[in-house]
């Protein structure tokens, strides 16, 4: 990058750091002494520190050293629903959904909505993730929150086959409204609940919505083995299969958790037209007591796995950080070999790979020249990563959410030094306390949906 008197100072540069980046065989690879040039949300360039003195500026971030990493992606959640975080535990999943998380969804209000999602999205920007793939209802919300807070989201309205055509319908609406808003920070997608709850017509329609408006399709599949056998008792067919049959493997289509995936599954996925791509987020599984995601089968037929949460319902916590390490472990001890997965794979998973299962891995993912700017910068002085010796094992296995400092979306400071510049927790938090004795009231005895897996 050169410079002159004349040029228009840079938005923002971010010096000095140690980068995270991807080399030209997609390997992880650190530059050290390095400053981020930022302009008009995008990154302009990675320079050596030594130069960014001279480079004009609008903003300033002293890194002092600091890591720089692609912003994390959380590949499936619902934000919302952390309003309940931690009210239905040590239940097996069709109690889970049946007595406490459907009856007391059905009693949810905008307003709730709205909370939850300012919530979520503080939890979020303190983590690190600067993009979120969120399946929920009132997603007009959602977005709004998006829009004020300043994160990228991928946002799809779930809807149930016993919503009736206006769920599938309203799915649709919002995906076209709303596509590109929030500066072109949100996109959007189709959001079938899953195949056990919205029937075979409803799958085959949802396709043809998104092949008619090039909509990606984001659902629930596989969640479990038991899931799997199942539909394997009741239809002949694995939930794999019955997308298939749909034509879903013929769209853009993110598969959330994919545990109960098997052998015959495989070759299915191998023959898919579309641009597949599958979430995991571990923490669940071992919640549960489910399997977990096949990552290896799945990296074999090269569809991307990103990393994901799901709903803090269920998992209890947004930190991509942890669904990262868990990653690492969880694979080790399913596929009983310690070399997989790398904490350089692990890195991969976190970045690139979670934007690419959302469609973004031509915008986001890793930080280089025409890459929007969506970073964050990471402390490592601590004592619990201290020595480093190996990087990408320190930032997998020993650094925590809690040692992000700073968040950037499109080129936007969203945290600085720990601080939220977009977020007041203590208003969000103490609105929602008060409006969380209604919501969480089961007395009604209604549900929106029954799980029978």
């Amino acid at each position: 990058m050169t410079t002159t008197a004349a040029q228009a100072p840079a938005d923002l540069v971010i010096s000095p750091c140690t980068a995270l980046v991807h080399d030209e065989r997609e390997q992880i690879a650190f530059r050290p002494d390095c400053a981020v040039v930022v302009r008009d949300g995008v990154i302009e360039a990675l320079v050596p520190a030594a130069e960014a003195a001279a480079i004009g500026a609008r903003e300033r971030i002293d890194a002092g050293g600091q890591l720089a990493l692609p912003g994390f992606i959380n590949c499936h959640t619902h934000a919302p629903m952390v309003a309940l975080r931690g009210i239905a535990e040590d239940l097996p999943v069709e109690e889970w959904f049946n007595d406490w998380i459907w009856p007391i969804e059905s009693r949810l209000t905008e307003r709730d909505v709205t909370l939850g999602a300012r919530l979520a999205c503080a939890e979020m920007i303190r983590a690190g993730v600067t993009c979120f793939a969120d399946h929920y209802f009132a997603m007009d919300e959602v977005a709004d929150v998006v829009a004020e807070t300043g994160l990228r989201a991928h946002l799809g309205w779930a809807y149930f086959s016993s919503q009736g055509p206006e769920g599938r319908e309203r799915s649709l609406d919002f995906a076209l409204r709303r596509q590109g808003s929030a500066d072109g920070r949100i996109t959007t997608t189709l959001a079938p609940h899953a195949p056990y709850t919205v029937t075979a017509d409803d799958l085959a329609a949802t396709a043809e919505l998104a092949r008619a408006h090039a909509l990606p399709v984001h659902l629930h599949a596989a969640e479990n083995r038991a899931q799997t056998d199942n539909s394997l008792a009741q239809e002949g067919r694995t939930p794999i299969e019955v997308l298939h049959r749909a034509g879903l493997l013929d769209t853009d289509l993110l598969i959330a958790h994919g545990t109960g995936i098997i052998e015959r599954d495989l070759e299915v996925l191998a023959r898919a037209s579309g641009r597949i791509a599958v979430a995991t987020a571990p923490r669940g599984y071992m919640k549960f007591g489910w399997d977990t995601t096949p990552v290896r089968e799945l990296a074999a037929l090269g569809i991307p796995v990103g990393l994901a949460t799901d709903g803090a319902a269920s998992n209890n916590t947004l930190d991509v950080w942890e669904a990262m390490t868990l990653t690492a472990l969880v694979q080790k001890h399913a596929t009983r070999d310690s070399r997989w997965l790398t904490a350089r794979q692990a890195l991969h998973h976190a970045t690139l790979q979670s934007a690419r299962a959302l469609g973004l891995g031509e915008r986001i993912g890793s930080l280089a020249p025409g890459r929007r700017a969506d970073l964050v910068l990471v402390d490592l002085s601590g004592p619990h990563t201290q020595p480093v010796h190996d990087l990408a094992a320190t930032l997998v296995h020993s650094a925590r959410a809690s040692d992000v400092t700073t968040t950037v979306v499109d080129g936007r400071v969203l945290m600085r030094d720990r601080r939220l510049l977009t977020v007041d927790v203590p208003a969000t938090v103490a609105e929602l306390t008060g409006r969380l004795p209604a919501l969480t009231d089961r007395s009604h005895g209604q549900r929106i949906q029954t799980y029978d897996g």
